[in-house]
């Protein structure tokens, strides 16, 4: 065990983002293997898309809840990848619309029997006691209640 293991709680941001980054590491190895050339980073905008064909900015980055300029940057990437479009919107021409491309459909298509395999490997592995799926939805309804923040001004005489 070393430090951050040993530090409890106080480390559970450093202790997720780590196993975050085993699980997307793995994840790319796993699109390698399978001829697909894909960054899981791009996932959550390329799975929104094929449930909702044409989002707009705002809305997309609401569906994968990220701000605004992070999901700009993603769109920009993926933008060079040649893997969404954009288009403005007929109604709103301050509005951008995006959507996949003939290539983000295929690499879709490509993906969808990776992502089936992925389910039942991450199924068992957190089939676990305390399953983490269950434990992050908790958390995040709390956080949604009060802020981390908030939380810890409350405790603090700095924020009382």
């Amino acid at each position: 065990m070393n430090v951050i293991d040993e530090s409890g709680i106080l480390a559970i941001s450093t202790r997720l983002q780590r196993l975050s980054e085993q699980l997307r590491k793995d994840g790319f190895l796993l699109y390698k293997a399978h001829h697909i050339n894909f960054e899981p980073k791009w996932f959550p905008v390329i799975y929104t898309l094929h449930f909702k064909p044409v989002l707009s900015v705002v809305e997309l980055a609401a569906e994968i809840g990220y701000t605004h300029p992070s999901t700009i940057s993603l769109l920009k990437e993926l933008e060079r990848e040649k893997i969404i479009r954009s288009r403005k919107d007929k109604q709103d021409e301050r509005k951008r619309l995006i959507l996949l491309t003939e290539k983000g459909k295929e690499l879709l298509k490509q993906m969808q029997p990776v992502w089936d395999i992925m389910v039942l490997a991450l199924t068992e592995l957190t089939n676990t006691t305390n399953n983490i799926m269950k434990a992050i939805g908790e958390v995040e309804q709390k956080l949604e209640e009060q802020s981390f923040l908030d939380r810890a001004k409350r405790i603090s005489p700095l924020g009382r």
